[in-house]
C-alpha cells in the first residue's frame, strides 16, 4: 500500500514524523512514558532543506529505512548505527541533557544540527512536520531481513567512580602527561563520528612527539568499533568502548550527551596517547550522544601498570568533563593555550573540593591521632564499664548465632571446633616441652595443656571479644627461661619467684585496665601493627628452622663434633630460646647401632635417615597444609567440600604425616616429645619463701612482662576487630585486658604457664567463621569478608577438648614427631602473612608494574614513596627482630621497649621523610 504525506515544514537537519503515521508506527518504540522522536542527520547527498526539500533527495530514505527496519512493530530498531554516513537516533526521551542546554544555545544558524532550546522538552501535539513517504514494500522483504545479518551482541557497562584528586597521585601524573604532549583540535568541522576520530589519528601520526614507528592507525580506526574482525555479516558500527557522565533521576539514568571519551587498548603502541577535539557544532551520533561537543580520545598499550591503563587514564578527564561550568569554559577558549589553561584551573578546583572530605572518605584515619586528654585516664574504670555495657546486651547471641534461627552455621562451626582443637593443642605441646627443656620439668606438658584448658574456658566464657584465642607463645617461653637462669644464679626458689612475676604483672595489668591505658592503642597504626604481626611469623619460622638444624647436628653429622655439640647442649644452663631448642631424643644408640649391623651399611654415617626423614615431615606438612588452605580457590568437587577442606586442613596435614613418620617409617626412630606424668597439676607455690628484696625485683621483671602483654593482648585484639572482618558486636579492649589479668593470677600461683592473646591464631579463627566471596578487579582477584558468626561455643569447645587431651598422654599424643610440629609453625607462619601490607609491598620489588594491585596506596601514593616507607618499615622489623632474637637472654626482655619506640617513630620521624598524607593513605583500611 502506498499513502502520501504531504511535506509541510522542514527545518534544519531534522525531519520528523507526526505519531500515527505508518513509517512512525514502525520506527517507534513502545514507551508508555513519553512520545518517541526519530531524527534524520545529514545524508550522503547533502543537508535536508538545502535544496528546498525536494522530493528527489528525500526519496531514497524511506527505502532503505524499511530495508533495515522491517521488523514486526514489537521489535525496537538497533539503538545507534553509523553506515554509509546515515545516523539514526531513537530515543524515549524528547530531551536530551538538561544540563548541557546552554552549551548549545550560543550555536544559531539554519545549518544548526540540533536546536537545543527546541529540542528540551516537545509534545507530540506539537510536532507538525509532514513529509512525502512511499511506504511500498515488498511482500517478503520483511521475512527475508528479519533473519539475514542478525549478529549477537555483547553489552557490559559498570560504574567508575569519580577520580579523587587530592588522594589519587596518578590524576595529576596524567594531565601532566597530556600537557606535556597536548594534543587538541579546536573547532574541528567533521560531522561524522568516523572522521572524527580519523582527523584525531591524523593528529597523532603528524605530531612528531607522538610518533610511533611500528603503528597502524588504519587499524587502530577499525579497533574502536564494534565491526572490528566480525565476519560481512556482523557488520554493526558501534563504538566498543566508552565512559559518559550519567546521572540517576527519579524517571531513570540521564546521559551527558555534551562529551564523550572513547578508551581503546593497542597493542603495537609503545606508550599512552590522548587526545581531545572540541567540535565546531554538537553532533547527533545515536543514543545518548544527542549533542556531542568534545571527543575524548584513550589510547594505551595492554601492558601497563594498574593505575596507568587506558581507563584509568579515561577516568581522569571524565571526571574533569564532569563539570557542566568546566565544559562551558572550555568552549569560550580560542587558542590551545587558554584550553590547557582551563584543565590546569579545573585540575585545581578538583583538588580543593576533595580536600575537605577526603579525611573522612572511606574510612581513611585522619592525619595524625586524636590528642587524648589527661581526663581519659583519670575516669577510674570508665573502660570497662563502658566494655560490659557494650557487649553484655548481646551475651546470649553469642551462645544462639547459628545454631538458632534461619541462618544455621552448625557445620562451620563444626569445622571450626576441629581447626581450633589443634591450633591450640598442639603449639601447647610444643611449648610445654621447650618449657620442660628450660625449667627442667617445673613447667612440662602436662601443666601446659591444664594451663591451656582452664585459661581458655574461662577467656570464652567471660570475655568480651571471644574470637581472640589464648596461648602460651614464644615471647612468654623467653621469658620463663631467663627467669630459669635468673633463679639458678642466685639460688631461688623457682616456683615461688615464678609466681611474684605472674603476680606483679597481673597487678600492672589490672592498673592498665581501670585507668583505660588501651586508649594508647589509638596511636598503634597500622603499619606499626604489621611489623610487629611480621615479626612473630618471622619467630614461628625461625623457631622450626632451628628446631630441624638441631635434628640434623645431632643425626646427619653425628661424630665427635655432634658429641661436643650434644654435651655442650646439656651442660648449658640457659638454653637458646628458639622453640626448639636442646631436643632429648628417644633413639637410643644402641639400638641404633643393631640397626646398622643388621642392614650391613657400616659406611654409612649414623642417624642420617632420621634427619632427611624429619626434613620431609616438616615440609610435607606444611605443603598438605597450605595446599588444602588454598583449595578452596580450585575448581575441583563441591563448594563446600572445598570450605570444608580448607578449613580442616591443619589437622588433616598434622594427621597425616604423624601416621607417616610414627607409622609408615616406625623402623625409623623420630624425636618426640618429653613426657613426666607429674604428680599434682595444683600446688601452691611458696610465695612467703622469698626475700623483700626478691620480690622488689620481681616487680621488675613483671612490669616489663606486662608491657608485652599490654601489647600482644592489645594488638591482636585490634587485629581480630579489624574493619574487614566487618565484626558487629563491638570491642572490649579494658575488659578483656581485666580478664587476662585475673585468668594469669591463678596461673601463677599454681605454677602454669602463662597465656595471652596469641596472633595468628585468633585472625585464623576469624577467617575460619567467615563467609567470604571473591572479586575481581583489573584481573586481580580479591577475597572480601561478607559476614563472620560471633560466637563462643568454638572457642569454648576446643578447650575443652583441649582439656580432655590429658587423657591421651603420653600415647597417642606421643606419637606426634616433633618435626611435624615444625612443619605447623611453617604453615602457621605462611598463613598469617595473608594479607599483611607489609609483606605485599615488599613483593612489588620482585615484581613488574603491570602485575601491581589497583590497592588503595598503589592509587594514592607514588611509587617511589611507597618503596620508602617499606623500606623504614623493614628496617624497624630489623631493629624489632636484632633484639627479639638477640642470643642474649637479658636483652630479648627489653623488646616490649622497642615495640613501644615505633609509636614516636612513626608520628616525629617517619613525617619527615614521607609527607603526612602518603603516609595515611598508606596506613588507610582500604
Amino acid at each position: 500500500m502506498s499513502q502520501q504525506y504531504p511535506l509541510k515544514e522542514v527545518k534544519g537537519d531534522a525531519v520528523c514524523f507526526v505519531p500515527g503515521s505508518p513509517l512512525f508506527s514502525v520506527l517507534m518504540e513502545p514507551a508508555s512514558f513519553c512520545y518517541p522522536r526519530l531524527t534524520f542527520l545529514r545524508s550522503p547527498y547533502g543537508q535536508f532543506g538545502a535544496s528546498a526539500g525536494s522530493s528527489q533527495d528525500l526519496a531514497p530514505w524511506p527505502q532503505r529505512l524499511t530495508q533495515r527496519w522491517s521488523g514486526p512493530v514489537d521489535e525496537s530498531p538497533p539503538a545507534a548505527m553509523s553506515r554509509n554516513g546515515y545516523f539514526f537516533e531513537e530515543s524515549g526521551y524528547l530531551k536530551c541533557d538538561t544540563d548541557d542546554g546552554c552549551e548549545a544555545k550560543e550555536e544559531t544558524g539554519g545549518e544548526e544540527l540540533f536546536d537545543a532550546v527546541n529540542s528540551s522538552i516537545v509534545s507530540g501535539d506539537s510536532i507538525r512536520f509532514f513529509v512525502n513517504v512511499n511506504l511500498d514494500v515488498p511482500p517478503n522483504a520483511a521475512a527475508e531481513n528479519e533473519s539475514a545479518g542478525c549478529v549477537l551482541l555483547h553489552t557490559s557497562r559498570k560504574y567508575l567512580k569519580l577520580k579523587n584528586f587530592e588522594e589519587e597521585v596518578r590524576a595529576h601524573r596524567d594531565l601532566d602527561g597530556f600537557l606535556a604532549r597536548a594534543s587538541i583540535i579546536l573547532d574541528e568541522t567533521a560531522t561524522s563520528l568516523d572522521d572524527v576520530l580519523r582527523e584525531m589519528l591524523k593528529h597523532f601520526a603528524e605530531d612528531p612527539e607522538n610518533m610511533e614507528p611500528s603503528c597502524n592507525f588504519e587499524k587502530i580506526m577499525s579497533t574502536l568499533f564494534t565491526d572490528s574482525g566480525t565476519p560481512r555479516e556482523g557488520n554493526v558500527h558501534l563504538l566498543s568502548d566508552t565512559i559518559q557522565g550519567v546521572t540517576a533521576t527519579v524517571t531513570g539514568v540521564q546521559y551527558q550527551q555534551s562529551w564523550l571519551c572513547i578508551i581503546c587498548t593497542i597493542k603495537s603502541l609503545q606508550r599512552r596517547h590522548v587526545c581531545i577535539s572540541r567540535l565546531e557544532r554538537p553532533q547527533n551520533w545515536g543514543e545518548n550522544s544527542c549533542e556531542v561537543r568534545f571527543v575524548i580520545l584513550v589510547l594505551a598499550p595492554p601492558k601497563m601498570k594498574s593505575t596507568k591503563t587506558a581507563t584509568e587514564v579515561g577516568r581522569t578527564f571524565a571526571t574533569m568533563f564532569s563539570d557542566i561550568t568546566f565544559r562551558q569554559k572550555l568552549l569560550e577558549t580560542k587558542t590551545e593555550e587558554e584550553f590547557k589553561e582551563a584543565l590546569v584551573h579545573q585540575r585545581h578546583l578538583l583538588t580543593v573540593v576533595n580536600q575537605r572530605p577526603s579525611a573522612m572518605s572511606d574510612g581513611h584515619k585522619s592525619h595524625g591521632p586524636k590528642p587524648l586528654k589527661l581526663h581519659e585516664f583519670l575516669n577510674v574504670g570508665k573502660g570497662i564499664s563502658d566494655d560490659i555495657a557494650r557487649r553484655l546486651p548481646v551475651y546470649a547471641l553469642d551462645f544462639t548465632d547459628g545454631v538458632i534461627g534461619n541462618n544455621k552455621a552448625i557445620g562451620k562451626y563444626i569445622t571450626t571446633m576441629i581447626f581450633l582443637y589443634f591450633a591450640c593443642l598442639l603449639p601447647s605441646i610444643a611449648f610445654g616441652s621447650l618449657n620442660d627443656e628450660n625449667t627442667r620439668g617445673a613447667i612440662d606438658v602436662q601443666k601446659t595443656i591444664v594451663g591451656q584448658c582452664i585459661g581458655g574456658l574461662l577467656y570464652a566464657l567471660f570475655s568480651g571479644q571471644p574470637l581472640v584465642v589464648l596461648l602460651t607463645t614464644a615471647p612468654l617461653a623467653l621469658y620463663i627461661n631467663v627467669i630459669r637462669g635468673i633463679c639458678d644464679d642466685y639460688n631461688l626458689d623457682f616456683s615461688a619467684f615464678y609466681a611474684w612475676i605472674g603476680l606483679w604483672n597481673s597487678f600492672f595489668l589490672v592498673m592498665y585496665s581501670l585507668f583505660n591505658f588501651s586508649l594508647l592503642m589509638k596511636l598503634f597504626k597500622r603499619s606499626t601493627e604489621e611489623i610487629i604481626a611480621l615479626f612473630i611469623s618471622i619467630t614461628f619460622v625461625l623457631d622450626a628452622f632451628k628446631g630441624i638444624i638441631k635434628v640434623f647436628k645431632k643425626y646427619y653429622y653425628h661424630g665427635r663434633a655432634g658429641d661436643s655439640y650434644l654435651e655442650k647442649a646439656r651442660t648449658d644452663a640457659i638454653p637458646s630460646l628458639g622453640i626448639n631448642t636442646t631436643f632429648l631424643m628417644n633413639s637410643s644408640v644402641s639400638r641404633s647401632m643393631s640397626l646398622e649391623n643388621q642392614t650391613g651399611m657400616h659406611d654409612v654415617h649414623y642417624g642420617r635417615e632420621t634427619a632427611v626423614l624429619s626434613l620431609m615431615l616438616m615440609l610435607g606438612t606444611l605443603w598438605l597444609g597450605h595446599t588444602l588452605y588454598q583449595f578452596k580457590k580450585s575448581p575441583y568437587l563441591h563448594a563446600r567440600v572445598r570450605e570444608i577442606l580448607s578449613d580442616c586442613a591443619l589437622p588433616i596435614s598434622v594427621l597425616t604425616f604423624s601416621v607417616v613418620g610414627s607409622y609408615i617409617f616406625k623402623e625409623i626412630e623420630m624425636s618426640t616429645f618429653n613426657y613426666n606424668p607429674s604428680e599434682s597439676l595444683f600446688v601452691l607455690a611458696p610465695v612467703q619463701s622469698l626475700s623483700i628484696g626478691s620480690v622488689m625485683s620481681a616487680m621488675g621483671l613483671g612490669f616489663l612482662l606486662s608491657m608485652l602483654f599490654f601489647i600482644e593482648q592489645n594488638i591482636v585484639a585490634s587485629l581480630t576487630n579489624a574493619p574487614e572482618n566487618r565484626l558487629v558486636k563491638g570491642t572490649a579492649y579494658h575488659w578483656d585486658l581485666l580478664l587476662i589479668a585475673l585468668i594469669n593470677t591463678g596461673l601463677s600461683v599454681f605454677g602454669l604457664p602463662w597465656i595471652h592473646a596469641a596472633f595468628p591464631h585468633s585472625p585464623m579463627h576469624v577467617r575460619a567463621l567467615a563467609y567470604v566471596e571473591e572479586r575481581v578487579e583489573n584481573g586481580h582477584i580479591y577475597e572480601t569478608i561478607v559476614s563472620v558468626k560471633e560466637t563462643r561455643l568454638t572457642c569454648l569447645v576446643a578447650n575443652f577438648f583441649v582439656g580432655l587431651s590429658l587423657l591421651l598422654l603420653p600415647f597417642p599424643l606421643q606419637w606426634i614427631p616433633k618435626p611435624v610440629l615444625y612443619g605447623l609453625f611453617l604453615y602457621i607462619a605462611l598463613t598469617s602473612i595473608d594479607g599483611n601490607q607489609l609483606f605485599e609491598r615488599v613483593a612489588l620489588l620482585l615484581k613488574e608494574q603491570t602485575a601491581y594491585p589497583p590497592t588503595h596506596y598503589i592509587r594514592r601514593v607514588p611509587q617511589r614513596k611507597i618503596h620508602y616507607f617499606t623500606g623504614l618499615q623493614v628496617l624497624q622489623l630489623l631493629i624489632l627482630c636484632g633484639f627479639g632474637m638477640s642470643p642474649l637472654p637479658y636483652m630479648k626482655m627489653i623488646f616490649p621497649l622497642i615495640m613501644i619506640g615505633m609509636i614516636p617513630i612513626r608520628y616525629n620521624l617517619l613525617p619527615r621523610i614521607i609527607e603526612a598524607k602518603y603516609l595515611d593513605a598508606m596506613d588507610a583500611e582500604h
